[in-house]
């Protein structure tokens, strides 16, 4: 039989007294929570540990004695012992501790007062290491309690029997209510555990704690004005809701108010993960606002609005101007490419056309685009991302031109695709079944193939046109899709980081555990084992896996393959920012 030891390591030096713990149920394990420091009173050790019980809702009891004799406590010893008649038990552990040692002297005493087990370095018995053996496990108070390795609310929700590892685990954090006695509290008892020499807590963080109740309660009911406003019927009107579901500034919006749903919600955290949950949400909320204020300390300093002003409509200008010359270069002999001259001259005016237009509504507005980003700047209040998902709307805006010919290239060369596939189709005596979705086959007349035959002809011969002209263009507007793509990335970056998560596995790595290991501390002739119990912390990857707030992402979101498909055939594709699928 193997009787298992946990003991915290800050009662190694405790002065003398009895040991406060549990005995876990069903396993020959005792965990030792506290030392009650002598002199004391047996009454009002029992009155304290009936308090105890009523709020931790756990077994506490007296394990036995621990003793670690000063000068003029000689008789200390005989003390302890004589007190396992005062506290019923089963078991009786005697621990004593030598200055200068690091092992401990073990004795368990049962309930008729015979001994069960004997482990020291003077007196050592054969038959008794055969039957018994005990293992110190050494762990750390703190680090077990702050861990949330096995959180009570699993015990609760979990109906698989406990192992003893989780027992303990939990039985540490139950015991909270214990660890609130330290050195300044008046009392007749005086313990010795984690906090005994105070309590580890913030006067900045409690009032925080007590100020966030009516904050929040403030927040939420603006929160649900908010609401109230955009679920009038004039924001779910197509055109309406269709503008605000492409714009990444509503996007962004919308994410935002989710999460402040979240965050400022009454209703307190009952899991771990809805804990780090909300506090990853939290600092990123405010890292988002710093980085705001910062770009806006840097935006309306030295004039740099104008600057930014007088260089965007020079900028607008030469990037039409490459436009125009990259059309007349289309128009004429492109790559020595011998194109349909006709076609090419339409497709080319129309275009032209398109940009004259574009460069006439960018004169009409450069007086007015000085104020316009001295306004669009203050959104930075809001966070950077706000002031990045303006960016990428005005990105969209000025760029409008190319994706309008994007759009106009892509139909016209799609249309061109799905003719003469369905004039291939004619050739080989087939076509296609609307109804039954499948290629089924036909007999065709004379005048359907010659018709056929010369429709074919034609869109053959006009397909290098249109298809130069649709690959130009989605070259074009595959830059731009990049650009806007990488505004995105850092919006998701920025949103979804789980900034306080890392922050605790770099400072407390215990507080995102995965698993504990067990180191040998002394192992000498007899002596019981004594092992550490050390914290293992999640993996940077894990945590990033884990406790990653689920975002927005960036279309396409198909596969490269699935992109070059519709690429090929000339359907649009969109980056759109959508709600990903990831869940907590």
């Amino acid at each position: 039989m193997v009787l298992k030891i946990f003991f915290p390591k800050c009662c190694n030096t405790a002065d003398s007294g009895l040991l406060v713990g549990r005995w876990i149920p069903g396993q020959d394990s005792a965990v030792v929570l506290a030392v009650i420091h002598y002199p004391f009173i047996p009454g009002q050790v029992k009155k304290y540990l009936t308090q105890m019980r009523s709020q931790t809702k756990v077994d506490l009891t007296v394990l036995g004695s621990w003793s670690m004799p000063k000068d003029g406590q000689e008789g200390m010893d005989s003390f302890l012992k004589d007190l396992s008649t005062i506290f019923p038990h089963s078991r009786w552990l005697q621990l004593s501790r030598e200055s200068g040692k690091r092992a401990f002297t073990c004795r368990v005493v049962q309930e008729n007062g015979k001994p069960a087990a004997k482990k020291d370095g003077d007196d050592n018995d054969d038959d008794d290491d055969d039957k018994d053996k005990i293992i110190f496990v050494h762990y750390d108070q703190r680090k077990v309690m702050l861990s949330q390795l096995h959180p009570v609310q699993e015990q609760k929700g979990s109906e698989e029997e406990s192992t003893e590892l989780r027992t303990m685990f939990q039985t540490v954090a139950q015991s909270e209510p214990l660890f609130f006695h330290d050195m300044y509290d008046e009392g007749p008892l005086k313990l010795t555990h984690w906090q005994s020499e105070g309590r580890e807590a913030s006067i900045i963080v409690e009032l925080v704690k007590q100020a966030s109740v009516p904050v929040c309660i403030v927040l939420t009911w603006l929160l649900s004005v908010w609401h109230w406003l955009c679920s009038f019927r004039i924001f779910h009107v197509w055109p309406v809701q269709f503008i605000s579901s492409k714009l990444s500034t509503c996007v962004q919006t919308g994410y935002r108010t989710d999460h402040f749903q979240t965050v400022f919600s009454t209703r307190k955290a009952t899991t771990h993960m809805e804990f780090m949950r909300k506090a990853n949400i939290f600092v990123s909320f405010l890292v988002d606002i710093a980085l705001g204020l910062l770009l806006i300390s840097w935006l309306y300093r030295e004039n740099r609005i104008s600057q930014l002003a007088n260089t965007l409509v020079p900028a607008a200008d030469h990037v039409a101007k490459e436009l125009q010359e990259l059309l007349e270069w289309l128009m004429g002999a492109p790559a020595g490419l011998k194109m349909n001259r006709a076609l090419d001259q339409v497709l080319g005016r129309f275009f032209l056309y398109h940009i004259h237009l574009w460069i006439s509504y960018i004169r009409l507005m450069s007086p007015f685009i000085e104020m316009i980003l001295w306004y669009v700047g203050l959104t930075a209040c809001l966070g950077l991302t706000f002031a990045l998902s303006v960016l990428s709307d005005i990105v969209a805006l000025l760029t409008f031109h190319i994706y309008c010919f994007y759009v106009y290239g892509a139909r016209l060369y799609y249309l061109k695709i799905y003719g003469l596939s369905s004039l291939w189709r004619l050739f080989r005596g087939k076509k296609w079944n609307v109804l039954r979705q499948r290629v089924d086959s036909c007999s065709y007349d004379l005048d359907q193939l010659f018709i056929g035959t010369l429709l074919f002809t034609i869109l053959l011969f006009l397909l290098p046109t249109t298809a130069l002209y649709y690959l130009v263009f989605t070259l074009l507007r595959l830059v731009v899709v990049m650009f806007q793509g990488l505004i995105h990335l850092s919006v998701d970056f920025i949103n979804s980081f789980p900034l306080f998560a890392m922050g605790l596995r770099l400072c407390r790595p215990y507080r995102v555990a995965e698993g504990v290991k067990f180191q040998v501390l002394s192992e000498e002739p007899g002596t019981p084992l004594h092992l550490r119990m050390e914290i293992n912390p999640l993996k940077f990857s894990s945590v990033l896996q884990c406790y990653r707030t689920p975002t927005y992402s960036c279309y396409p979101k198909d596969s490269w393959v699935a992109l070059c498909k519709k690429l090929f055939i000339g359907e649009l594709v969109y980056p759109w920012r959508q709600k990903s699928t990831k869940t907590d």
